[in-house]
C-alpha cells in the first residue's frame, strides 16, 4: 500500500494476517495512527513508515514484533517519541529514524536491542541527547547522526 496520500488509518482487523512478513504503507502522508492490533504481526520482518509524515505515535504493542528486522520511520516528521517496548525488539537489526525532525529523545532502553546493527538518525534536528544505553549496542556497525542540530555530546558510553 505504497502512497496511499488519502489513507488515514489501517483496520484493526490487520493483526489478522498471521503470516505477513513485510509491510510497506511508504508515503502515506495522512496515516495518524496505528491500530494496537498491529502487535499481533508477530510474523513480520520489514515494516516501512518512511514518509507517514502526520503519524504522532506508535503502539506499546509493537513489542510483539519478535522477527522485525527493518524498521523504516524516515521522514515521520511529527513522531515525537518512541515506546519503551522497543526494547523488546530483540532481532531488529536496522532502524531508520531519519529527518523525523521532532523526535526530541530516544528511549534509554535501546541499549537492549542487542541485534542492532545500524540506527539512522540523520536530520533529527529536535533529538537533544543520546542514551547512554547506546554504548551498549555491541552490534552496532553503523550511526549516522548528521544534521542532528540540538545534539550536545555524545554519552560517554560509546566506544567502551
Amino acid at each position: 500500500m505504497q502512497s496511499c496520500s488519502k489513507l488515514e488509518k489501517l483496520p484493526s482487523s490487520i493483526g489478522q494476517l498471521n503470516a505477513l512478513q513485510g509491510l510497506e504503507l511508504w508515503g502515506c502522508s495522512n496515516l495518524k495512527e496505528l491500530p494496537s492490533s498491529i502487535g499481533q504481526l508477530t510474523t513480520l520482518q520489514t515494516f516501512d513508515l518512511s514518509g507517514c509524515s502526520n503519524l504522532k505515535e506508535l503502539p506499546p504493542s509493537i513489542g510483539q514484533w519478535i522477527t522485525l528486522q527493518t524498521f523504516d520511520l524516515s521522514r515521520c516528521s511529527t513522531l515525537k517519541e518512541l515506546p519503551p517496548s522497543i526494547s523488546q525488539l530483540i532481532t531488529f537489526q536496522t532502524f531508520n529514524l531519519s529527518r523525523c525532525s521532532n523526535l526530541k529523545e530516544l528511549p534509554p532502553s535501546i541499549g537492549q536491542l542487542n541485534a542492532l546493527q545500524n540506527l539512522h538518525l540523520r536530520g533529527c534536528s529536535e533529538l537533544e541527547k543520546l542514551p547512554s544505553s547506546i554504548g551498549q549496542l555491541d552490534a552496532l556497525q553503523g550511526l549516522d547522526f548528521c544534521e542532528c542540530l540540538n545534539l550536545e555530546r555524545l554519552p560517554s558510553s560509546i566506544g567502551q
